[in-house]
């Protein structure tokens, strides 16, 4: 038998981080297994679905890995509307369904309960089709039903516990549970690896199958992912799009590595690992059942530790989209052709060792392509005290004087300015940083300004000077 797993995700927004993690574990197993992996696109919401929706999955699919070409698919559940109508009508005709018009308020008039489920009024009163009447699935009266889950053993549900529910709505059209029983099936499905919050679900979906004479999957119901407050992640109130991850600079190992920890973990006293140790490692059995933490601070270490890893030049390539605003990243404080590429690579070592998401790159590098910094307000006043305006004046009358403008020299002759004054190196460089970057906070000093070049680290100086007059 080949493995076949699906992803099978909504048009309806952007990428849920949770909706990344579940398409790695699936594509990982089916690697694991010699088996295919499926994308089936669960488009039948038309008042929410958009064609960049499915772009957006597509896109966000690519960056982690699962590239375009390598997968079968992707297919659209609204293509497979006439076998959900037929495997709807099968339903009807064996038995194992019936019609009802009852409405919500009828059912709460009959039980005396708004929390009550449907109590079955229709089962045996041999209602026909006709507009308005939602078909029902007939539950078994007595047993069990078993899901046998890959991670958190046999769920068992008493079917009498399991309302009648409705497979189809009162104009024809299937609802989620049939339709994607009914995909599963026509599309070959072994193995269903999906998200916790669809458990609820599986013990209907198992009698589906049953029903229509067909062996369920192998389930495995992965651990939902939680914040702080180990609340679910929700888009309303959390950072859960993977598109904003990666605008804001997280690179795509960084980013797969950590989505594979929510609720697994290699051998050994690691996490960060290579990408080829987790696809040898991982077992869909040994993930843990618990609500798995997304903690962004872990995953910005994460990401400062593969930014730190990558080649020099790879790491300038990466920049590039913040540094040049390409593509749908915000186009930085300085114009084209004020972006100086060799400026950059003089100082991209030690930006390197500096940011945690590649954005960060343009508050650390704008001081070199702006004709003038732009200045922190806040730094300005706690930094800019009295004395600042002689210190600056000493400085620039030594920088002045340099024969050689290299980082030692700058940094020596500075330290002596600052000693006559009985002032240690950070006091003393403190203004000058400001005043040629703008910021407390920076790469480098001395190297920033070898590279600035010795006209305008004068000119800035000169500047904050008159400033201070």
């Amino acid at each position: 038998m080949t493995v076949r797993v699906r992803f099978a995700p909504s048009p309806t927004g952007m990428f849920h981080v949770g909706g990344a993690r579940s398409a790695l574990q699936n594509w990982i197993y089916a690697k694991q297994q010699g088996g295919v992996f499926v994308l089936r696109i669960e488009d039948t919401d038309a008042a929410r679905n958009k064609p960049e929706w499915t772009e957006g999955i597509l896109s966000a699919l690519d960056w982690i890995g699962i590239s375009r070409g390598s997968y079968e698919g992707p297919y659209f559940q609204s293509e497979n509307a006439g076998e959900h109508r037929a495997a709807a009508a099968r339903l009807y005709e064996s038995g194992r369904a019936y019609y009802c018009d009852c409405t919500r308020e009828d059912v709460q008039a009959r039980t005396g309960s708004q929390y009550q489920g449907y109590d079955g009024y229709h089962r045996d009163l041999g209602l026909g089709p006709g507009e308005g009447r939602a078909l029902r699935f007939r539950t078994p009266d007595e047993g069990l039903t078993v899901v046998v889950d890959l991670i958190r053993g046999e769920p068992t549900f008493e079917n009498k516990l399991i309302e009648d529910f409705v497979i189809a709505r009162g104009d024809g059209s299937p609802v989620f549970l049939l339709a994607n029983v009914v995909d599963d099936m026509t599309m070959g499905i072994t193995h269903v690896i999906r998200a916790e919050e669809h458990l609820p679900n599986t013990p209907k979906q198992q009698l589906l199958w049953d029903a229509l004479g067909v062996k369920p999957p192998v389930w495995a119901h992965v651990p939902v992912v939680v914040n702080e407050k180990r609340q679910k992640l929700s888009k309303r109130r959390d950072k859960v799009a993977l598109e904003a991850y990666r605008e804001e600079g997280y690179l795509s190992g960084a980013m797969r590595n950590y989505l594979m920890l929510l609720g697994w973990a290699p051998s050994g006293d690691r996490e960060i690992v290579p990408w080829s140790v987790i696809e040898e490692e991982f077992r869909l059995e040994e993930v843990n059942p618990s609500p798995a933490f997304f903690d962004e601070k872990k995953l910005r270490a994460f990401n400062g530790e593969y930014i730190r890893a990558l080649p020099v030049p790879e790491f300038i390539d990466a920049c590039q989209p913040w540094l040049t605003g390409t593509g749908t990243i915000a186009p930085p404080p300085w114009q084209p052709e004020e972006y100086d590429a060799d400026a950059f690579a003089a100082v991209a070592p030690l930006a390197q060792t500096r940011i945690a998401v590649l954005s960060e790159i343009v508050p650390n590098v704008d001081f070199l392509f702006l004709a003038s910094p732009l200045i922190d307000e806040a730094a300005w006043t706690k930094t800019m005290k009295d004395g600042s305006a002689e210190l600056l004046d000493e400085a620039v009358a030594a920088f002045e004087a340099l024969e050689s403008w290299d980082a030692e020299s700058l940094k020596s002759t500075l330290e002596a300015v600052g000693t006559a004054r009985g002032l240690k190196l950070g006091k003393t460089q403190a203004p000058v940083r400001v005043a040629v970057t703008g910021r407390t906070v920076g790469l480098p000093l001395f190297e920033s300004l070898e590279v600035l070049g010795r006209e305008r680290t004068l000119t800035r100086m000169r500047a904050a000077r008159l400033r201070l007059v």
